[in-house]
């Protein structure tokens, strides 16, 4: 499955960025990225996205663990049959999963990534995951879900069990 390789690779690209930021800045520095743009800056969050429930790591957890274990659920069954939906729930598992691993380690979420021409919390690449998967599923439902829906064949017609009487 596919899915599984790229969820994997989603959450080694978050943990290896994490990895190096946590290796190579002190806790607050700051080191350009791109000057004037954005600029690592290492910080903790004990909170979810705009550390929401700061200080709550147990239930951000707990709702983290729930809400991938859903999200899973729905690959497995490949309750979406359409790529953009299944990719996009890919994201959002490998970013969730990603989040997940930093607050069950370590009590808190290594964010990095920080704006300097705008006002805007901190992140990292699990967030731009989860950000970019919501999107672009919210993209799918929107647009392709309802069209793919009412495009699939009725029961029976796929398999040639025609009503007999109608044949006569």
């Amino acid at each position: 499955m596919p899915y599984i390789l790229a969820i994997l690779l989603c959450i080694a690209a978050d943990q290896g960025v994490k990895y190096y930021v946590v290796s190579n800045l002190a806790l607050y520095e700051h080191s350009p990225l791109l000057p004037g743009f954005v600029e690592l800056f290492y910080i903790q969050n004990t909170g979810g996205g705009f550390s929401i429930l700061e200080g709550h790591t147990w239930m951000l957890t707990a709702l983290t663990a729930v809400l991938m274990a859903g999200i899973a659920a729905l690959l497995v069954m490949k309750f979406f049959s359409h790529p953009l939906g299944m990719w996009s729930l890919t994201a959002i598992l490998g970013g969730g999963l990603g989040n997940l691993v930093d607050r069950v380690r370590l009590g808190y979420v290594v964010d990095m990534f920080h704006f300097q021409f705008i006002n805007y919390p901190v992140f990292n690449v699990a967030d731009m995951l989860v950000v970019c998967g919501v999107i672009v599923f919210a993209v799918y439902y929107l647009f392709l879900y309802d069209k793919e829906t009412a495009a699939k064949p009725e029961e029976g017609a796929e398999h040639g069990t025609e009503n007999p009487s109608d044949s006569q």
